[in-house]
């Protein structure tokens, strides 16, 4: 008779909640949709699917199917992993915030550049300088977004109050608060 086996390390790794992830992806789904203004007909149509089947798949109901995830981000204009994402770090809001930028989409495809020139290379990079070179480009984003030039945004709001313009004529434009 053997010993017990003993659990491994992977045994003991937290699984994910899959009840929480569904939600979590649902707020995701619906949030988007709604940003974009449609309706769960038009993403169905766009999508390809029946409607109840979207409705289905915008409840979190089912597995998480990233090819469907996919056709979702392409019926939306948004950005398929910035959702995946968004539910590996438990931020929903992460996915509507970068779903213009598509973020998430440049830095898989520079990623993946950068595997294409290292090939097994990569595997030589320390974390330590990961974490440095990281930091580093994110601080510089930080920096260029919290430094730009308002200069025009200021002109417009100041030029469209003395036309006396309704203040919703000047919203949409990207600007902090």
């Amino acid at each position: 008779m053997s010993p017990p086996r003993r659990p491994s390390s992977l045994d003991e790794t937290p699984q994910p909640d899959p009840r929480g992830q569904a939600e979590m992806l649902s707020e995701i789904l619906r949030a988007i949709r709604l940003e974009r203004r449609l309706r769960t007909s038009d993403v169905a149509r766009a999508m390809g699917m029946p409607l109840r089947s979207y409705e289905h798949f915008e409840a979190g109901r089912g597995r998480l199917d990233l090819q469907r995830l996919q056709t979702f981000a392409d019926a939306t204009d948004s950005d398929p992993f910035a959702i995946v994402a968004a539910l590996i770090l438990k931020r929903p809001e992460f996915a509507l915030r970068v779903a213009d930028s598509k973020l998430m989409v440049v830095m898989m495809l520079s990623l993946d550049d950068f595997n294409e020139d290292l090939g097994e290379d990569i595997r030589l990079i320390e974390v330590r300088v990961l974490v440095g070179a990281f930091r580093r480009v994110f601080q510089d984003l930080t920096d260029h977004v919290r430094k730009r030039d308002l200069t025009a945004e200021r002109w417009l709001d100041e030029r469209s109050r003395r036309m006396g313009l309704p203040s919703h004529f000047t919203k949409g434009r990207s600007r902090r608060a």
